[in-house]
Formats: C-alpha cells, sequence, structure tokens
C-alpha cells in the first residue's frame, strides 16, 4: 500500500485516482460515508471478482451485485434499465454508490446508470483493463451506444474515486493490454513524450503490467487525462484534443459492429488524423511516420479497408464534434501540440484516407 501514486483531478468537487497494487482491499474507504446501499456493475468475465468484492464491502452495507454483458454489448439502455430495476427494487437513496468494476465499457454504462437514478448518485470507479485505467473510468464521461453511433446518449458525471489497483491487469492477455495502451500511445502524442520513447526503448516489455516502464505510461497517460479534464469537464475546449483519432476510429468501430478493439480502431485512427495533419500542411514526415512505427512496433493496426471511406464518412457526420454538417477533427501541429482541424475539404479527407486503406 506505501507504493501508491494518487493523482488529482480538479474541479468542484474534484476527485482522486489512485494507481498502486493491493487497493482492492481497501475499497471500502473510498465508498460515501453514508452509503448503506451498493450497486457493483460488472461483467461475466469477473463473477468470482465480484462476489468476493460484495463479501468484502458487505458490513453494514447492501451489496447488490448486476452482472451485464461484456464490452459494447453492455452499453445498450436494455442494460441500463436493467441496472435502474435493481436499483429500484433494493430503495437505492440519493445517498447510496455505484461501483463500476470492470473495462472501459463498463465503467461507461455504471457511470451512466449513477449519473441517471435520482438525478444523479455517487460513483466510484475500480477499472480493470488498461483502457478503463488510462481514459473510460477518468473523467465523468459516461454514455450507451445506440443504433446509429458510439456514446451518442450520455451525461457527464465525475466519479467520487477512481481506484487502479493493477494487480487486477496481471491476468490480462497480452492483446487486451496492447489494445488498451492504443489511448496510452495517444497521449505520448498529444501530450507526454516521454511515453513514445518508452515503448521505442522496449516495445515488447512496455505492455507488461508488471513493468516499471509499463507503471510510468500508465500514469502519464492517467495525468494527462486528469489535467485535461480538471480544466475542462463538459468538453467545451481543452478537452476535445482527447478526441485525437477517435473520429475515424468511432467510425470504424460502428462500421465493425464493435468487434474491432476499441484500441485497435483508435490506432487507424490516429494514423489517420496524422496524414490529414501531414497533408494539411501542419506536420512534419517524420511524426507523421512514426505514429506508424510506433503503433505497429506494439502489433497494433495502422490500415482499414480500401474502399471504405463514403460509409465512414456518413458516420462520422454523426460524431459528437460535429457542427451540423461540418466535420471537425483533431489534428497536430506538432508533437504535443493538438488543434481543431473545422471542414476540411473532402478532397483532403479522401486523400488521408487512401494513406490507411489497405
Amino acid at each position: 500500500m506505501s507504493d501508491t501514486t494518487t493523482i488529482s483531478v480538479a474541479g468542484d468537487p474534484g476527485y482522486d485516482i489512485t494507481v498502486g497494487r493491493g487497493l482492492l482491499e481497501t475499497l471500502g474507504e473510498k465508498l460515501p460515508a453514508g452509503a448503506q446501499k451498493v450497486l457493483v456493475v460488472h461483467p461475466p468475465t469477473l463473477a468470482a471478482q465480484a462476489e468476493a468484492l460484495r463479501a468484502q464491502l458487505m458490513g453494514d452495507r447492501q451489496v447488490l451485485l448486476a452482472e451485464i454483458p461484456d464490452a459494447e454489448q453492455g452499453k445498450r439502455v436494455e442494460v441500463a434499465a436493467f441496472c435502474w430495476q435493481v436499483m429500484g427494487q433494493a430503495d437505492f437513496t440519493r445517498t447510496d454508490v455505484v461501483v463500476g468494476f470492470g473495462g472501459g465499457a463498463v465503467t461507461d454504462l455504471a457511470g451512466f446508470v449513477a449519473a441517471t437514478w435520482l438525478r444523479g448518485v455517487a460513483l466510484v470507479q475500480v477499472p480493470t483493463t488498461v483502457l478503463g485505467m488510462v481514459d473510460a473510468a477518468v473523467g465523468g464521461k459516461t454514455g450507451i451506444n445506440t443504433a446509429e453511433g458510439k456514446n451518442l446518449v450520455g451525461a457527464f458525471w465525475p466519479p467520487v474515486a477512481v481506484v487502479c489497483d493493477l494487480d487486477l491487469l496481471d491476468t490480462l492477455s497480452k492483446n487486451e493490454a496492447t489494445a488498451g495502451f492504443a489511448e496510452v500511445v495517444k497521449a505520448g502524442f498529444i501530450w507526454h513524450p516521454e511515453i513514445l520513447d518508452l515503448i521505442e526503448a522496449d516495445p515488447t516489455g512496455i505492455v507488461d503490467p508488471k513493468g516499471e516502464a509499463f507503471r510510468r505510461c500508465v500514469e502519464l497517460a492517467i495525468d494527462m487525462k486528469a489535467r485535461v479534464v480538471g480544466e475542462d469537464l463538459r468538453e467545451a475546449g481543452l478537452r476535445e484534443v482527447l478526441n485525437y483519432g477517435h473520429t475515424l476510429g468511432h467510425a470504424i468501430e460502428h462500421a465493425e459492429r464493435y468487434r474491432w478493439r476499441h484500441g485497435a480502431a483508435i490506432s487507424v485512427g490516429m494514423v489517420f488524423a496524422a496524414e490529414l495533419s501531414r497533408l494539411a500542411g501542419r506536420l512534419s514526415d517524420d511524426v507523421a511516420q512514426r505514429h506508424r512505427t510506433v503503433l505497429e512496433s506494439l502489433g497494433l493496426p495502422t490500415t482499414y479497408r480500401a474502399g471504405a471511406f463514403q460509409t465512414l464518412k456518413a458516420t462520422m457526420q454523426r460524431d459528437k464534434k460535429s457542427r451540423g454538417s461540418m466535420l471537425r477533427f483533431i489534428v497536430l501541429d506538432d508533437l504535443a501540440r493538438p488543434t481543431v482541424l473545422q471542414a476540411p475539404d473532402e478532397s483532403l479527407l479522401f486523400a488521408a484516407y487512401q494513406e490507411v486503406g489497405a
């Protein structure tokens, strides 16, 4: 417990993100003092750990478990309605708490349920994947998907605490850890270039959750997000930079009916954004190429289907960053210098897509 890192998110109120090992054992200390009922939202793969967590948290509290479908299948309004039903039958009040125990999809759904029950109850996030720790669980963005696109329904609802127990990552498959690392790479390009140096020094070892370099990268990525969302909770300005690679990435996820991992889609999206930056005369060839080199060294994809541009463009028109029919992209002027490119010409978009189409 002594080897913990605390990263604070500014706000009113703010909250702390704790990173370390053995943190699950003291989770009860992170729950609001007056909470008499706890809803632990978890995927099927964590059923045994959720049951153990329920036994640990019981004491004088009533602890309920809500098992939801894994991955993006859990981010549906029918699943949220199931959680609301569990809370209603248990007489959940505004002094009670929801715990999101799982990967990014679970924390998104748990956050949305907490934000909407009685117009908002306390939320504690316990992410169990790399993606959850560095991205989904931090920042108060919650959401569910619709047939038209990803995360189109949601609310801004910051947690009261985020607990990142690195012990939970030790059993992750290499593919799972690598896919989550796409968001870490994003933090390297838009904020902390040290991450890119660490990956290039040891691209194979960097995804080992037991390694010091892995932890350093995760903490840098969390620090980046904490700083950004602490300044701009509701994406009125600065927070938009976190969408680097996500406009095309979300469109790919939608086109693949969420069979692609989020990190894989975002990896292609970042290469597209880099090429868009380069072709717009903003980014050097070297930095654009560095995207491919870093991502490919981790085994992440950097290409998508040729000929899919028009389908993807139609989905991008519904992206949350769009304004009317005007597409907007986060691009780079240089390493750690993200900015917004508004209404790029379709010929420029098509040319950038040609660089990732295969």
